[in-house]
């Protein structure tokens, strides 16, 4: 089932085109990773998609409805990229008017609120300031504000900005947990090697228009360019042949690109015939930073579309 449908959603500001006729949909529980440059679109798309924007063109579907703003948005955690704390009120009064906010009475509020401090270890922080916290304990706080009414669809613009690795793999875990707990979770950052390891779906947008959609691993396999990684048992000598081409050479390891018309098999025939022994033999797939700066740059800027797996 897709918590989210968007159908050719359009948004324009004077002569730019912000959004220019983008579709996608999000399956419920999904971590999915919206990505793009700066100026893009990504904002403008979050932003209707809560409901800060209308679209001038193009219909949001939430939760099996057409969306409907004033409503919907109680189902919604957004953690903006520009954090928007009150700087000089308490945390604790801060966190209980917030979750007020989202529709939760004061006991559940509080409930839920000892709850989270208790998991985010922020028991001390009630009557702090949010001046007084460093960045990475500001982000912290942001987190819990966002999921704490457990909303259903739960935007992170740069969660993992400021965090120190071990409030970074904290947070990746509380995510996780979301996830599993029934939440879908739209993830926006720059960070590729983030994306990659947390995202089951990513899609990818360019001025204003959608430029790559599907699995994480689809994504991978559409863009890998038959490269290999061979160890070696030991020194050995090896050219260039009609099967695969040398790539890269180091003290006892290969990178070959196999020839068209030939497989992985070929190339472990070819070596087993030549009496060299293997250690391992693995497949180089891209990585998404990768495939990100070849589409943004214009080298293969053509929309795809993949299936899930």
């Amino acid at each position: 089932m897709n918590i989210l449908e968007l159908h050719h959603l359009k948004k324009y500001f004077a002569t730019q085109k912000a959004v220019d006729d983008i579709s996608f949909s999000i399956e419920q529980g999904s971590i999915f990773g919206l990505l793009g440059p700066n100026g893009a679109g990504k904002t403008t798309l979050l932003r209707m998609i809560t409901g800060i924007f209308y679209p001038d063109e193009g219909e949001i579907i939430f939760d099996g409805n057409k969306f409907d703003a004033l409503t919907d948005i109680l189902k919604i955690g957004y953690m903006p990229e520009e954090r928007g704390l009150y700087k000089k009120m308490k945390i604790g009064e801060q966190v209980l008017y917030l979750a007020q906010l989202k529709g939760l009475s004061r006991d559940d509020a509080m409930q839920k609120i000892k709850f989270w401090f208790e998991r985010m270890e922020m028991q001390s922080w009630w009557n702090k300031k949010v001046e007084d916290l460093s960045k990475g304990m500001s982000q912290k706080l942001q987190f819990v504000t966002t999921v704490l009414h457990e909303p259903k669809l739960i935007i992170l613009d740069e969660p993992f900005s400021g965090l120190d690795p071990v409030n970074a793999n904290l947070i990746k875990d509380e995510i996780y947990g979301l996830a599993q707990r029934g939440s879908t979770i739209i993830f926006s950052t720059h960070r590729m090697e983030q994306v990659e390891e947390i995202c089951d779906h990513i899609v990818l947008v360019n001025l204003g228009k959608k430029i790559l959609d599907g699995s994480v691993q689809n994504v991978k396999n559409e863009f890998k360019e038959n490269k290999f990684r061979i160890q070696l048992d030991g020194v050995a000598s090896i050219t260039s042949n009609n099967i695969f081409e040398i790539a890269d050479e180091k003290a006892n390891s290969l990178t070959v690109k196999i020839n068209e018309g030939f497989k992985s098999n070929d190339v472990l025939k070819y070596f087993i015939n030549q009496s060299i022994n293997i250690e391992a033999f693995n497949e180089i797939l891209p990585s998404l930073n990768e495939i990100f700066i070849q589409l943004v740059e214009g080298s293969k800027a053509v929309t795809r579309s993949f299936q899930k797996v």
